[in-house]
């Protein structure tokens, strides 16, 4: 037995021809009945006349073009109301009239080049149709009566002109998220490069350039490129961890990563012994427990300290610098500080890409974030991240 689900999928596949006839063949097949007879649209004071020989053609002229009425709209218009001029001349009144309307609202709905000059057409052939029914009547019908009816059929045009501009207004509101999304996304990626790029980039400069002075020292030699190694190793892992994200299967079940990884305590120490390893003496505190329900807190919070830590070894190179990181119930707080000469080239303020896409992740969490000079001509960067939010 056939589904919903697949039936709908069939029909769907079919030409839209084929899903628009059968409005067509319904509307003829109940202009037939004779329970109907005379009882349809009616234009002007003509009595109403029985079917002949010529119904058929009238009749199927108004109704069957229906199935144009999407994929040829004009051509649909023109087809109906010539039928249904024959249909009113003719005086059979039947209710394949209510395919004119019809055909209007699918006009304005779906033409989509010449649409004043099809409107402009449509009412230029309606004059001499109502002068011809004027005449062949009693003269009952009044010229108001004639614009009445003009009016109501300007009404269904104007209704599908509508339901054309929702349209519009609607793909063009999709269009804008899509591209809104697409720029974020970019901005996200953009971040996490920097973020993961720069840090281990700049420990492996400063880590080359230190074992340039130390070839008198093989030993120390031998553990200033094993930290460039090691940092290499760590820049490959967390750039497979970011192209695992930016896996279409990541998160579905079907890729190899089936979340995001939160970097824990023991990634922050990595992260600090790293920066040790390249010259930069570290003091790291460490105050409660991460929370299991801290969603992207934690991960902030490391981006955090990786980007100070970076700036402390481009800019303060040498200087002491201090990490406290305080896992608390509803928020975590970090501090970084660094003492030195070299900070006054710290792009603080936000002013630099790391420093301005940290505020904006911590915003995001809604949390605070600051980085400026400290009095003794350092510069210090603290951040209060709200826990427990998955975005």
């Amino acid at each position: 037995m056939i589904g919903p689900r697949r039936l709908s999928g069939w029909w769907h596949r079919l030409d839209v021809t084929v899903r628009d006839l059968p409005l067509g063949l319904l509307i003829l097949a109940g202009s037939f009945l004779p329970a109907l007879h005379g009882n349809g649209t009616r234009v002007g004071d003509l009595p109403t006349r029985p079917f002949d020989a010529l119904t058929a053609l009238a009749l199927g002229l108004e109704c069957l073009p229906l199935a144009l009425r999407r994929r040829w709209p004009a051509l649909c218009l023109a087809l109906v109301s010539l039928g249904f001029a024959v249909d009113q001349v003719r005086a059979y009144h039947s209710v394949a009239g209510v395919a004119l309307p019809l055909a209007l609202l699918s006009t304005g709905a779906h033409l989509g080049r010449h649409r004043r000059a099809a409107a402009l057409l449509f009412s230029a052939a309606y004059v001499p149709l109502a002068v011809v029914l004027h005449r062949l009547g009693s003269g009952g019908e009044t010229a108001s009566e004639f614009v009445t009816f003009y009016l109501a059929l300007v009404l269904a045009w104007g209704a599908g002109a509508w339901l054309r501009s929702t349209r519009a207004a609607e793909a063009e509101h999709r269009r804008r998220v899509a591209e809104d999304t697409r720029t974020a996304e970019r901005a996200r990626i953009a971040r996490e490069l920097h973020d993961v790029v720069t840090h281990h980039v700049t420990a492996m400069v400063v880590q080359a350039e230190a074992a340039r002075y130390l070839t008198a020292a093989p030993d120390r030699l031998d553990q200033t490129l094993t930290a460039v190694t090691d940092t290499g190793r760590l820049a490959i892992a967390d750039l497979r961890h970011l192209l695992d994200l930016l896996n279409p299967d990541h998160g579905t079940g079907t890729g190899t990563d089936g979340g995001v990884r939160a970097p824990s305590a023991g990634r922050l120490l990595t992260l600090v012994e790293q920066t040790r390893r390249a010259g930069q003496p570290v003091e790291f505190a460490e105050e409660g427990m991460p929370a299991r329900s801290s969603g992207s807190a934690d991960l902030v919070a490391y981006r955090v300290v990786q980007e100070a830590l970076t700036n402390a070894l481009k800019y303060a190179h040498g200087s002491r610098t201090s990490v406290r990181v305080r896992h608390g119930a509803k928020e975590i707080t970090v501090e970084v500080g660094t003492d030195g000469s070299g900070s006054a080239a710290v792009p603080v303020g936000g002013s630099g890409r790391g420093l301005a896409g940290l505020r904006e992740r911590v915003d995001v969490l809604g949390g605070e974030f600051s980085a400026e000079h400290a009095p003794g001509g350092g510069f210090v960067v603290r951040a209060r991240i709200p826990a427990g939010n998955p975005s």
